[in-house]
């Protein structure tokens, strides 16, 4: 079991249990989500000790299997207000035995409650690849929009695609793009040696504090597989975009060298220099 509050819970509106449950998904996903609807509400949801309480797959299968089954309709994670009055926020997976599609999942997460529709099945894999979130998006769009506003910030669009949740929270914080534009390219350095990871960092450090509204947010949605924080509609199959691309967007990779490749042959050199004139002297000046 997880921690009070977190883990496992099963959404609302399941259909009576049957014997084809999950005979539409392949083998593994399925054995999976039988177990994971075996399980009580409550339960660690978490890739390790998922992997370790059954025999049959490791952490990366494991992982593979949630994002299908996230992809299928079956779950979604979130994080979630304890209350109005305690600023605490705790990690669930809801888990639904009956697939849903992303716009009954997003009616749920944005009210908590089961939308009354037949349409419970998920969107088929051809209409999502037909109808993905738009490249022109706000965020997207204002990522895009600094490379004409600073050349030292040209992004590419892999770079727009895996920095556009970040970008989506400043606009959903009361950002307007002008500003936007402004905060990020205030003070560049020259040159900006790699404008991706410039961007992120000064999107993470410069990121608006939240204005109070009338309604607080009391539940935040997570791609699935990397559990960055995304608005509802910016996940197709509880996936953002950059997980949901083929090639995928290595999340883990360190930054690259903030030295220009000049500045370390120079470096380089002086350390040579520095080891000759070290072994020229005469061994009594040791």
């Amino acid at each position: 079991m997880a921690s009070p509050g977190y883990g496992k819970q099963t959404a609302p509106g399941e259909l009576p249990p049957a014997a084809d449950d999950f005979t539409h998904l392949p083998v593994r996903e399925a054995y999976l989500a039988s177990l994971i609807n075996n399980l009580p509400d409550g339960a660690a949801m978490d890739v390790k000790t998922l992997a370790a309480y059954q025999p049959l797959f490791g952490q990366m299968a494991v992982r593979t299997a949630l994002n299908r089954l996230s992809t299928a309709g079956h779950l979604r994670r979130v994080r979630e207000r304890v209350s109005a009055d305690r600023p605490q926020w705790v990690f669930r997976t809801y888990f639904s035995r009956t697939p849903r599609s992303d716009a009954w999942w997003n009616h749920f997460l944005a009210t908590g409650e089961a939308r009354e529709s037949t349409e419970n099945a998920p969107d088929p894999p051809e209409e999502r690849s037909a109808t993905p979130l738009s490249p022109v998006s706000p965020a997207y769009a204002a990522l895009a929009g600094l490379g004409v506003a600073d050349t030292r910030l040209a992004l590419s669009a892999a770079d727009c695609e895996a920095l556009e949740p970040l970008a989506a929270e400043w606009l959903a914080r009361g950002t307007t793009p002008a500003l936007f534009t402004a905060a990020l390219t205030a003070g560049l350095p020259t040159p900006v040696h790699s404008p991706a990871a410039f961007t992120r960092r000064r999107l993470i450090d410069k990121m608006p504090p939240e204005r109070p509204t009338a309604s607080p947010v009391t539940r935040i949605a997570e791609c699935t597989d990397c559990r960055t924080p995304c608005r509802p509609h910016a996940l197709l199959g509880g996936l953002c975009r950059a997980c949901r691309s083929p090639d995928g967007i290595n999340r883990t990779a360190p930054p690259p060298s903030r030295l220009s490749p000049i500045a370390v042959h120079r470096h380089a050199d002086r350390i040579r220099q520095e080891l000759r004139c070290d072994n020229a002297q005469p061994l009594q000046a040791r």
